[in-house]
Protein backbone atom coordinates (compact mmCIF):
# COMPACT_ATOMS: atom_id res chain seq x y z
CA UNK A 1 0.00 0.00 0.00
CA UNK A 2 1.43 3.27 -1.07
CA UNK A 3 1.79 5.71 1.63
CA UNK A 4 -1.94 6.99 2.96
CA UNK A 5 -3.08 9.36 5.23
CA UNK A 6 -5.43 7.85 7.62
CA UNK A 7 -7.34 9.92 10.21
CA UNK A 8 -9.31 7.70 12.99
CA UNK A 9 -11.11 9.55 15.46
CA UNK A 10 -11.57 7.12 19.24
CA UNK A 11 -8.07 6.29 18.53
CA UNK A 12 -7.43 5.91 22.21
CA UNK A 13 -7.96 2.36 23.05
CA UNK A 14 -9.94 -0.24 21.36
CA UNK A 15 -11.16 -0.67 17.55
CA UNK A 16 -9.77 2.68 17.39
CA UNK A 17 -6.42 1.32 18.01
CA UNK A 18 -6.21 -1.83 16.54
CA UNK A 19 -6.96 -0.30 13.39
CA UNK A 20 -4.36 2.45 13.93
CA UNK A 21 -1.39 -0.04 14.50
CA UNK A 22 -3.07 -2.71 11.46
CA UNK A 23 -2.87 0.56 8.92
CA UNK A 24 0.19 1.54 10.41
CA UNK A 25 1.88 -1.63 9.51
CA UNK A 26 0.41 -1.16 6.38
CA UNK A 27 2.94 1.92 5.55
CA UNK A 28 0.36 4.39 6.47
CA UNK A 29 0.75 8.01 8.13
CA UNK A 30 -2.03 7.59 10.88
CA UNK A 31 -3.62 10.80 12.86
CA UNK A 32 -4.77 9.76 15.74
CA UNK A 33 -7.76 11.69 17.10
CA UNK A 34 -9.33 11.39 20.60
CA UNK A 35 -10.47 13.62 23.48
CA UNK A 36 -7.30 12.21 26.18
CA UNK A 37 -3.79 13.04 24.85
CA UNK A 38 -1.99 10.38 26.89
CA UNK A 39 -4.51 7.28 25.62
CA UNK A 40 -3.45 8.72 21.79
CA UNK A 41 -0.01 8.45 23.36
CA UNK A 42 -0.61 4.92 24.50
CA UNK A 43 -1.53 4.38 21.39
CA UNK A 44 1.10 5.47 19.17
CA UNK A 45 3.96 3.82 21.10
CA UNK A 46 2.46 0.86 18.99
CA UNK A 47 2.84 2.15 15.77
CA UNK A 48 5.95 1.39 13.38
CA UNK A 49 5.64 4.50 10.68
CA UNK A 50 4.75 8.02 10.57
CA UNK A 51 1.81 9.40 12.80
CA UNK A 52 0.94 12.57 14.50
CA UNK A 53 -1.14 13.06 17.55
CA UNK A 54 -4.13 15.36 17.69
CA UNK A 55 -6.60 16.51 20.89
CA UNK A 56 -10.27 16.62 19.37
CA UNK A 57 -13.72 17.43 20.99
CA UNK A 58 -15.61 15.57 17.83
CA UNK A 59 -18.66 17.71 19.26
CA UNK A 60 -17.20 21.14 18.18
CA UNK A 61 -17.66 21.73 14.52
CA UNK A 62 -14.87 24.91 14.75
CA UNK A 63 -12.71 22.44 16.81
CA UNK A 64 -12.88 19.77 14.11
CA UNK A 65 -12.60 21.99 11.05
CA UNK A 66 -9.41 23.83 13.00
CA UNK A 67 -8.02 19.63 13.17
CA UNK A 68 -8.82 19.22 10.09
CA UNK A 69 -6.84 22.10 8.38
CA UNK A 70 -4.12 20.75 10.77
CA UNK A 71 -4.09 17.43 9.72
CA UNK A 72 -4.46 18.94 6.01
CA UNK A 73 -1.41 20.99 6.64
CA UNK A 74 0.92 18.83 8.32
CA UNK A 75 0.13 15.40 6.70
CA UNK A 76 -1.74 15.80 3.83
CA UNK A 77 -5.23 15.59 2.39
CA UNK A 78 -6.91 12.95 4.19
CA UNK A 79 -7.24 9.30 2.16
CA UNK A 80 -9.27 7.50 4.46
CA UNK A 81 -11.26 8.92 7.46
CA UNK A 82 -12.95 6.49 10.02
CA UNK A 83 -15.32 8.04 12.10
CA UNK A 84 -15.04 5.56 15.48
CA UNK A 85 -15.16 7.79 18.33
CA UNK A 86 -18.72 6.69 20.43
CA UNK A 87 -19.85 7.19 23.79
CA UNK A 88 -22.91 4.70 25.34
CA UNK A 89 -24.99 5.12 28.49
CA UNK A 90 -27.14 2.92 29.34
CA UNK A 91 -30.55 2.34 31.52
CA UNK A 92 -33.72 2.63 30.15
CA UNK A 93 -35.63 5.44 28.73
CA UNK A 94 -37.00 7.13 31.81
CA UNK A 95 -34.06 6.98 33.58
CA UNK A 96 -31.23 8.53 31.18
CA UNK A 97 -30.67 11.96 31.78
CA UNK A 98 -30.36 15.24 29.91
CA UNK A 99 -26.65 15.48 29.95
CA UNK A 100 -26.43 11.85 28.43
CA UNK A 101 -28.79 12.39 25.80
CA UNK A 102 -26.68 15.06 24.60
CA UNK A 103 -23.65 13.47 25.02
CA UNK A 104 -25.05 10.21 22.69
CA UNK A 105 -26.09 12.51 20.45
CA UNK A 106 -23.38 15.19 20.09
CA UNK A 107 -20.60 12.43 19.71
CA UNK A 108 -22.09 9.58 18.02
CA UNK A 109 -23.89 11.35 15.18
CA UNK A 110 -23.28 14.92 15.42
CA UNK A 111 -19.26 14.31 15.82
CA UNK A 112 -19.24 11.65 12.73
CA UNK A 113 -21.25 14.33 10.96
CA UNK A 114 -18.69 17.10 11.37
CA UNK A 115 -15.59 15.30 10.89
CA UNK A 116 -17.10 13.86 7.44
CA UNK A 117 -18.03 17.36 6.15
CA UNK A 118 -14.80 18.97 6.99
CA UNK A 119 -12.74 16.23 4.80
CA UNK A 120 -15.41 15.70 1.71
CA UNK A 121 -14.69 19.07 -0.30
CA UNK A 122 -10.62 17.76 -0.52
CA UNK A 123 -12.04 14.35 -1.46
CA UNK A 124 -14.19 15.16 -4.10
CA UNK A 125 -11.72 17.47 -5.60
CA UNK A 126 -9.39 14.78 -6.06
CA UNK A 127 -12.08 12.78 -6.12
CA UNK A 128 -10.90 9.86 -4.21
CA UNK A 129 -10.85 8.66 -0.48
CA UNK A 130 -12.67 6.24 1.64
CA UNK A 131 -14.83 6.94 4.29
CA UNK A 132 -15.96 4.42 7.22
CA UNK A 133 -18.78 4.90 9.43
CA UNK A 134 -18.32 2.50 13.22
CA UNK A 135 -22.32 2.44 13.60
CA UNK A 136 -22.68 -0.61 15.59
CA UNK A 137 -25.53 -3.28 15.33
CA UNK A 138 -27.72 -0.41 17.85
CA UNK A 139 -27.57 1.54 14.39
CA UNK A 140 -29.83 -1.97 12.91
CA UNK A 141 -32.56 -3.28 15.94
CA UNK A 142 -33.83 -1.95 19.12
CA UNK A 143 -32.17 -2.86 22.24
CA UNK A 144 -33.43 -3.23 26.07
CA UNK A 145 -31.65 -0.06 27.49
CA UNK A 146 -29.76 1.50 25.12
CA UNK A 147 -32.96 3.62 23.13
CA UNK A 148 -30.75 6.88 23.11
CA UNK A 149 -27.54 4.64 21.88
CA UNK A 150 -29.89 3.26 19.35
CA UNK A 151 -31.21 6.47 17.89
CA UNK A 152 -27.94 7.69 17.64
CA UNK A 153 -26.71 5.07 15.87
CA UNK A 154 -29.51 4.74 13.50
CA UNK A 155 -28.71 8.34 13.08
CA UNK A 156 -25.42 7.22 11.39
CA UNK A 157 -26.74 5.13 9.60
CA UNK A 158 -29.14 7.29 8.09
CA UNK A 159 -26.33 9.80 7.70
CA UNK A 160 -24.16 6.89 6.36
CA UNK A 161 -26.87 5.23 3.58
CA UNK A 162 -27.49 8.98 2.49
CA UNK A 163 -24.04 9.90 1.98
CA UNK A 164 -23.15 6.98 0.01
CA UNK A 165 -26.21 7.91 -2.54
CA UNK A 166 -25.00 10.85 -2.40
CA UNK A 167 -21.28 10.01 -3.70
CA UNK A 168 -22.38 7.21 -5.81
CA UNK A 169 -21.51 9.20 -9.47
CA UNK A 170 -17.64 9.34 -7.83
CA UNK A 171 -15.11 7.57 -6.86
CA UNK A 172 -15.30 8.13 -3.06
CA UNK A 173 -16.51 4.72 -1.33
CA UNK A 174 -18.54 5.05 1.71
CA UNK A 175 -18.58 1.51 4.32
CA UNK A 176 -20.98 1.13 7.56
CA UNK A 177 -19.59 -0.83 9.67
CA UNK A 178 -21.74 -2.71 11.87
CA UNK A 179 -20.78 -5.08 15.08
CA UNK A 180 -21.65 -5.84 17.76
CA UNK A 181 -19.83 -5.08 21.39
CA UNK A 182 -15.84 -6.16 21.21
CA UNK A 183 -13.41 -6.39 24.49
CA UNK A 184 -12.57 -2.91 25.48
CA UNK A 185 -12.77 -0.41 28.29
CA UNK A 186 -16.26 1.18 26.45
CA UNK A 187 -17.87 -1.76 28.55
CA UNK A 188 -16.13 -0.98 32.11
CA UNK A 189 -18.46 -0.95 34.69
CA UNK A 190 -21.32 -1.74 32.45
CA UNK A 191 -20.45 -5.39 31.51
CA UNK A 192 -19.20 -7.70 34.34
CA UNK A 193 -15.25 -9.35 33.14
CA UNK A 194 -16.65 -12.67 32.33
CA UNK A 195 -19.05 -11.60 29.94
CA UNK A 196 -16.69 -8.75 28.27
CA UNK A 197 -13.72 -11.87 28.16
CA UNK A 198 -16.00 -13.48 25.86
CA UNK A 199 -16.70 -10.99 23.36
CA UNK A 200 -15.15 -10.39 20.10
CA UNK A 201 -11.67 -9.22 20.04
CA UNK A 202 -11.17 -5.69 18.47
CA UNK A 203 -8.05 -6.76 16.34
CA UNK A 204 -10.38 -9.44 14.61
CA UNK A 205 -12.91 -6.40 13.77
CA UNK A 206 -9.97 -4.18 12.45
CA UNK A 207 -8.99 -7.02 10.16
CA UNK A 208 -12.04 -7.65 8.58
CA UNK A 209 -12.77 -3.73 8.24
CA UNK A 210 -9.18 -3.10 6.66
CA UNK A 211 -10.06 -6.36 3.83
CA UNK A 212 -13.29 -4.18 3.07
CA UNK A 213 -11.77 -1.34 2.50
CA UNK A 214 -8.88 -2.59 0.07
CA UNK A 215 -9.81 -2.19 -3.85
CA UNK A 216 -10.83 -4.28 -5.71
CA UNK A 217 -11.74 -4.64 -9.59
CA UNK A 218 -15.48 -4.54 -10.59
CA UNK A 219 -17.05 -4.76 -6.54
CA UNK A 220 -17.64 -2.01 -3.77
CA UNK A 221 -18.58 -3.33 -0.06
CA UNK A 222 -21.14 -0.62 1.62
CA UNK A 223 -21.67 -2.03 4.66
CA UNK A 224 -20.66 -5.11 6.70
CA UNK A 225 -22.26 -6.66 9.78
CA UNK A 226 -20.19 -8.52 12.52
CA UNK A 227 -21.64 -10.32 15.15
CA UNK A 228 -20.36 -12.21 18.09
CA UNK A 229 -21.50 -15.88 18.04
CA UNK A 230 -22.84 -15.69 22.01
Amino acid sequence: MDMKVVVITGAGSGLGASLAKKYSDLGCHVCLLGRTKSKLDQTAETLTHSHSIYEVDVTSKTNVAKVMQSIKEEAGPVDLLINNAGVGDFDLAENIGEESVHHMIDINLKGTIFCTQEILPDMKKRNQGIIVNIVSTAGLEGKVNETVYCASKFGVRGFTESLAVELQDTAIRVLGAYMGGMKSPFWDGIFEPERINRLMDPDDVADIIIENTKPRASLTVTEVIIKNKI
